[in-house]
């Protein structure tokens, strides 16, 4: 069974630091491009951050270029979201997905559930 779970979301004042998880089983994350999507209440569903299959080209959002890092550990079968600087306009269920290199999220096939991230003092 694919599937893909993400952890590390929670509740951090203004200014604080999260890193997301987003771990896959099922299948080996290094045949894929992974992204990072965000979806707020009421909003549709951006695309935050990808990198490609070999860690070699990242994509960051002008919103949260200079403050959100994206890495690959293909050993490990994770990827990652380092978030910092954080904004209470950050809030939203994280979500990352498997598919071709790019922030439109229907080029991505394969979702985890999301995690929620909470910035407020």
């Amino acid at each position: 069974q694919l599937q893909l779970v993400e952890s590390g979301g929670g509740l951090v004042q203004p200014g604080g630091s999260l890193r997301l998880s987003c771990a896959a089983s099922g299948f080996t994350l290094d045949y894929y491009a992974i992204g990072w999507f965000r979806q707020a209440p009421g909003k549709e569903r951006e695309g935050v951050s990808c990198i490609s299959k070999s860690g070699g080209s990242t994509i960051n959002a002008d919103s949260v270029k200079g403050r959100f890092t994206i890495s690959r550990d293909n050993a490990k079968n994770t990827v990652y979201l380092q978030m910092n600087s954080l904004k209470p306009e950050d809030t939203a269920v994280y979500y990352c997905a498997a598919g071709l290199y790019g922030l439109d999220p229907e080029r991505y096939n394969y979702w985890g559930q999301g995690t929620q991230v909470t910035v407020s003092s």
